[in-house]
Parts: C-alpha cells; sequence; structure tokens
C-alpha cells in the first residue's frame, strides 16, 4: 500500500530538481511519441508520485474579461474590466479574455504552424534542441535537464524582442533546420507576433504585420493587459506598460500527445511561471488545471477566449497583493493537445521592486515580500538550479541570500 501523502500541493521533496538532472550520469529518455506511443506503459521516467497524479477535479468558473470596452476606450466598462481582473488576481492569478482583437483564423494557422513542426521525426526536430542555459529551441519532456518526473510533451521555443528583430527566429530555424525550412520560421516569426499585435486589420499574412509593427500602429496585447493591471492597482495605465515596454518575451509551442496511461503522469508539474504574465493560446482539447481554494480545478477551454495568468515575477511586483497562478497541464489517452504560450518578461537587467504606492496599508508601512532582483537573475535560477514549482519565487530568495533585511530595502 502507497503511504505517501495525499496532499494536492506539490511537495518540496518531490520537486527537487537538483536530485533529477540528467547530466548527474543517469540514462537520459528520449521522447519520441511515435515510438513511445506503442508500446504497452510508459516508461518508469514519466510516472509522478502517486499524490502528484491526476484526478476528475470540478470545474473552475474562471472570469472571462471582455476587453471591447477598453479597447475603445469606453471608461465605465475599463473601470468593470478592472474590477473583475482585481478579483480574480487577488485570488489565484488567473482569468480569459474575450474581444483581444486577435484574429482566430491566424491562431489556427499558428496551432497548425506549430503542428508541422512537432510531427517531423524526431531526428529532425533534435537539430533544434534547446541548448544548456538557453530558452531557444526544442525539448522533448525536459529529458534534457531532468531524469524522473518527467513530463508528457514536447515544447519548441524562441525568443521575442521588442525592439523589433525582424529575423531572429527565421535565422534560427534556417541554421538549425535548413534553409528548407525558411517557410516555417517565417511562420513562426508570425505566430510571436500574433499575441502582441492585436489589430484584425494587421493579421493577414506577415508582411502585413511586420508593416503594422514597424510603423508603431497596432496597440500591443499584452502591454494592453498590464496597463489594465495598472488601472486595477490604482498604479495608473502607464506604469507597467512602460516597464515593460522594453522587455523580451518567450513564445512557447506546447505540443501533448496521446498517452496509454495518462493516470500516471502529467503533461505539465504543478507550478506557477516565474515570468510576469502568460498569454496562453489553447485548443479545444481540455487538459489545463488551476489551483485554488485548496484544490485543483479544470478549465475547459472558451472558443475565442485567450488565457492570462500572472507569473512570480508580477508578483513580487505587486509585493504579493497579485497571486503567481499555480497550476498543471494533464494529459489523455485518445487526442493530442496543443497550445501556445506567451511569457511576458521585463528586460534582463531591469530591477524588479514595488511601487511605494503598494507599500502602504491601513496601519502604516507593508513590510516587504520579496527583495529586489532582476529577472535575468530569476531566469538563470530556473534554468540551472531548480526546477519551477509552487515555491520558485521563495526558494530563489531563500537560496541566493536576498532574503536577508528585505523588508528594510527602500523602494525608489
Amino acid at each position: 500500500m502507497d503511504s505517501r501523502p495525499t496532499s494536492l500541493l506539490p511537495s518540496p521533496a518531490t520537486l527537487d530538481l537538483d536530485k533529477g538532472k540528467s547530466h548527474c550520469g543517469n540514462s537520459v529518455v528520449v521522447f519520441d511519441p511515435s515510438v513511445l506511443q506503442k508500446q504497452p506503459k510508459i516508461p518508469e521516467a514519466f510516472i509522478w508520485p502517486r499524490c502528484e497524479r491526476p484526478h476528475q477535479p470540478e470545474e473552475l468558473e474562471v472570469p472571462v474579461v471582455d476587453l471591447k470596452g477598453f479597447l475603445e476606450g469606453d471608461a465605465a466598462s475599463t473601470s468593470r474590466t478592472a474590477a473583475a481582473i482585481r478579483g480574480a488576481c487577488a485570488s489565484h492569478g488567473f482569468f480569459q479574455v474575450m474581444n483581444h482583437k486577435v484574429d482566430a483564423a491566424a491562431l489556427h494557422d499558428a496551432l497548425r504552424v506549430a503542428e508541422e513542426f512537432f510531427e517531423l521525426p524526431l531526428s529532425t526536430k533534435l537539430r533544434a534542441r534547446r541548448r544548456p542555459g538557453s530558452t531557444w529551441g526544442y525539448v522533448g519532456a525536459h529529458a534534457d535537464r531532468f531524469a524522473s518526473m518527467l513530463p508528457w510533451k514536447e515544447t519548441l521555443s524562441f525568443a521575442y524582442d521588442y525592439s523589433g528583430n525582424r529575423d531572429g527566429v527565421v535565422d534560427y530555424i534556417t541554421s538549425k533546420l535548413g534553409e528548407e525550412f525558411q517557410p516555417m520560421g517565417y511562420h513562426a516569426r508570425y505566430l510571436t507576433a500574433l499575441l502582441i499585435v492585436s489589430t484584425e486589420s494587421c493579421m493577414t499574412t506577415c508582411d502585413r504585420v511586420e508593416t503594422c509593427m514597424q510603423e508603431g500602429a497596432p496597440k500591443e496585447l499584452s502591454l494592453s493587459i498590464m496597463e489594465l493591471l495598472g488601472i486595477s492597482l490604482g498604479m495608473g495605465r502607464d506604469y507597467y506598460r512602460d516597464f515593460f515596454e522594453d522587455g523580451s518575451s518567450i513564445m512557447r509551442c506546447n505540443n501533448y500527445p496521446p498517452c496509454q496511461e495518462p493516470d500516471l503522469t502529467l503533461g505539465t508539474g504543478p507550478h506557477s511561471d516565474p515570468t510576469a504574465l502568460t498569454i496562453l493560446h489553447q485548443d479545444q482539447v481540455a487538459g489545463l488545471q488551476v489551483f485554488a481554494e485548496g484544490k485543483w480545478w479544470s478549465v475547459s477551454p472558451i472558443a475565442g477566449a485567450l488565457v492570462i495568468n500572472i507569473g512570480d515575477t508580477f508578483m513580487a511586483l505587486t509585493n504579493g497583493r497579485y497571486k503567481s497562478c499555480l497550476h498543471r497541464a494533464v494529459v489523455n489517452r485518445d487526442r493530442r493537445r496543443r497550445s501556445l504560450a506567451f511569457f511576458v518578461c521585463p528586460q534582463a537587467d531591469k530591477v524588479v521592486r514595488p511601487a511605494k504606492e503598494l507599500l502602504v496599508g491601513r496601519d502604516g508601512g507593508v513590510p516587504r515580500k520579496y527583495p529586489d532582483f532582476t529577472w535575468a537573475e530569476l531566469l538563470e535560477f530556473t534554468q540551472s538550479h531548480y526546477r519551477t514549482d509552487a515555491s520558485t519565487l521563495q526558494n530563489f530568495t531563500h537560496r541566493t541570500g536576498m532574503n536577508k533585511d528585505a523588508s528594510q530595502m527602500e523602494v525608489s
């Protein structure tokens, strides 16, 4: 009989990454869905502890925020939208947005482009594999870093530079896969632009998207949400927009193949994103789960909606007022699930600290929960030392010794 604890919260013991890195001498698992799906059982490396395994939770009533009034400049609608976001972010850090002006057909095409990549032979995909310490490239089940509790998924990630580097993604794809994959590179750059540009008239071709971005005409979806977050916190619409305007963000394409034993594994383990904000587009296959009110809840896809969740960096920027969303993904026996995740990050060397206005309470000053840090420092920690989980930010603070006198640090 299994005597392990049944708590639904991820435990530090099961998520201690320093014990599971594949470079420590253990054999590396190769994630090849075309081979693995033909086996009667999944490899042991993909089996999660019993207390971590998925179950059938209740459905979470997620706030669905309509952006139409805000994008059209309606003050009353903006106030209602900000209030809805405030309630969601103070509770679990998760909501969805409708009428975001990202064209549905274009998002469909973006998923198709990602699917074309994941259907390539493994030997071809591995030519684009991620190098140690990099956020670019292909990864199968994170087997390049860990040897146990592997997620049943594969990913392709690349960065987006807000300064307008147009050909970085194209150059990366063609240099790794060959010139014959240049069209895929252009599509990859295009799908990255989709979650930044939010003007429907600019969502027709790559050239039109680039033209719009160069001219500065479109409203950027991620920064529009930052405006709403600023309004909801009483900081004004420009505070967080200005902070993230020169950021460099990450696009990740996720592929969750069917799994013959879905009750034993996870597509993505419980974690909070270390980034500031995540914009997620998913297909209509369920699999996303959110931890709230002491238990796991399922979140069914809503046609036309984009999922938004708060990450650790933004939680630190608000001194914990807004919660970093703890979430995971499950897989199923019969259907593949795909998603596109756009991670919003500040500039690498920008100091993350809460504004003075957020450190004033009813009875005076509010103690600092997190010390100053840069996004580059937190990213390096998650890439080199620690697997992201429910306690990443706290462990980052403790391990780097940055927790000393954090409450006494001044805010400029």
